[in-house]
């Protein structure tokens, strides 16, 4: 069957985005200035620690620009994937209790586990569909299309 409810989120908060990049820029010039001077690895430490820094910050700058919470929901199973960690999908049948809700601050964003929801999956926000499973387990999945998710859900009821 179709989807009949995707969404697809991404981190884009710009405070996020300029910390990263004002990090990343201020251990590049900590590695320009320090190699720029004549020194080198061998009598000097530092120069490891700021090259193991730099390259740290840009994998993570990768990682934020690849992550992405990819939600597909028919009248089959709820499908979320947060690339490139989780992919699962849930059949209805399955689902005890959904609905949409206002869940607050579960202390950030990513993948954050043992919160009242169970375990939670978001980019930004604090919006989502909260899962309760006929096994007993909660998730709880965000959303930025709250209103429409909602509507959908009802119209399944």
């Amino acid at each position: 069957m179709d989807t009949e409810f995707t969404e697809v989120q991404k981190f884009t908060q710009w405070w996020l985005w300029l910390l990263l990049v004002v990090i990343g820029i201020s251990l590049a010039v900590g590695v320009y200035q320090h190699y720029s001077v004549g020194g080198n690895i061998e009598e000097n430490p530092d120069g490891v620690a700021l090259i193991s820094s730099l390259v740290i910050i840009l994998l993570v700058i990768g990682l934020f620009k690849i992550m992405k919470l990819q939600t597909s929901i028919n009248k089959q199973k709820i499908h979320m994937r947060f690339f490139p960690f989780i992919n699962k999908s849930i059949k209805w049948d399955n689902v005890k209790h959904a609905e949409v809700v206002n869940y607050g601050f579960v202390g950030g964003w990513g993948i954050r586990i043992w919160t009242r929801y169970g375990t939670v999956y978001n980019v930004k926000g604090n919006k989502g569909l909260a899962l309760e499973l006929t096994s007993g387990k909660r998730l709880l999945i965000g959303t930025q299309k709250s209103n429409e998710l909602a509507r959908w859900i009802k119209t399944q009821a």
